[in-house]
């Protein structure tokens, strides 16, 4: 037996078939290629599902179940995307669709709780009875784990820590707020703090590291500037570490995890971001004199783990 996994985005459809042993068997994508209608997505869906499968040489009725990790609002309970404004989904009813097209359990979960959920079971998170885990990509996704099950919160939308106000009046944010730890922990705020800060020294080595071409500033760019002894990269990575820094006190604050684990490209950058928020987190967590603190990790499963946590979020429902 096995279990299907799918990783839902905006720029590829992921699919992996995942072992007992919470292994990936074999996986593969396409592209999403939106703007296109939710059914259009479901038959790739179940079309790359049945191609796995017979490559595998598997059997489709040995799965089973198949878990999907899908931007925004997933209703867990009633199988629909609720809101998903990146695919352009309201009220899609995905868990009948491809329950339809398969023949088999389909189980839903937004796709920052289902990235959680695969290094809570199979990553970096496991091991402890909770773990929040956050990814700083474009945005910043988190998730919360709690006594082995996901928090969702009333209405299947909590968890959002991303848009939590680190600063009033801040830099305005996608989701119509000022301010949100998103618009400067993400990655994409990470880019947006180099190039202003580019534009108003224009003697940073930054610029010689990017052709003088801002469209090439990237994650790597303001580190790598600080690796080359520049002051105004140093200052931006220095402000970013203390946003981000900021932000994981306030979740540790929160829910005082056994874990919290953070993911995305920038924590490439191993100890020089980890060390310093360790530093953070010591001197301003509010537990600093407790036996047992918050570990911070960094992930460990990569863009597997949106597969690896929805292909076993069936688990959660049928033990």
């Amino acid at each position: 037996m096995y279990q299907i996994g799918v990783d839902l985005g905006g720029t590829n459809i992921a699919i992996g078939l995942v072992d007992d042993e919470k292994k990936l068997i074999l996986k593969d994508s396409v592209p999403t290629a939106l703007p296109r209608s939710a059914q259009a997505i479901a038959d790739d869906i179940a079309a790359l599902t049945r191609s796995l499968v017979e490559r595998a040489g598997l059997a489709l009725s040995e799965a089973r179940w198949l878990g999907l990790g899908t931007p925004g609002t997933a209703n867990a309970e009633t199988g629909i995307i609720e809101y998903a404004n990146n695919l352009g989904f309201e009220n899609v009813p995905i868990r009948d669709m491809l329950g339809q097209a398969l023949g088999l359990p389909v189980y839903i979960e937004n796709d920052a709780n289902a990235a959680a959920y695969g290094e809570y079971v199979a990553g970096a998170a496991h091991g402890g009875a909770s773990a929040v885990v956050i990814t700083l990509g474009t945005g910043v996704g988190s998730g919360v784990i709690i006594d082995g099950q996901i928090y969702h919160g009333i209405n299947y939308a909590g968890g959002e820590f991303g848009h939590v106000v680190i600063r009033v009046d801040g830099r305005p944010c996608t989701c119509g707020r000022h301010g949100c730890w998103e618009a400067y922990s993400s990655a994409t705020g990470l880019i947006k703090s180099t190039v202003e800060a580019m534009e108003a020294d224009k003697s940073s080595v930054m610029w010689a590291l990017v052709g003088n071409d801002l469209s090439k500033v990237n994650g790597k760019t303001a580190f790598d500037g600080k690796r080359a002894g520049d002051d105004t990269a140093t200052r931006v990575v220095d402000a970013y570490l203390r946003d981000l820094g900021q932000g994981l006190v306030n979740v540790i604050n929160i829910f005082q995890p056994d874990v919290l684990c953070i993911g995305g490209g920038i924590c490439k950058e191993g100890d020089g971001i980890i060390k310093p928020l360790e530093e953070i987190i010591r001197a301003e967590r509010y537990s600093k004199f407790a036996n047992k603190q918050t570990a911070l990790r960094t992930a460990k499963l990569g863009n597997d783990a949106g597969i690896i946590g929805a292909a076993m979020i069936g688990s959660l429902y049928t033990e």
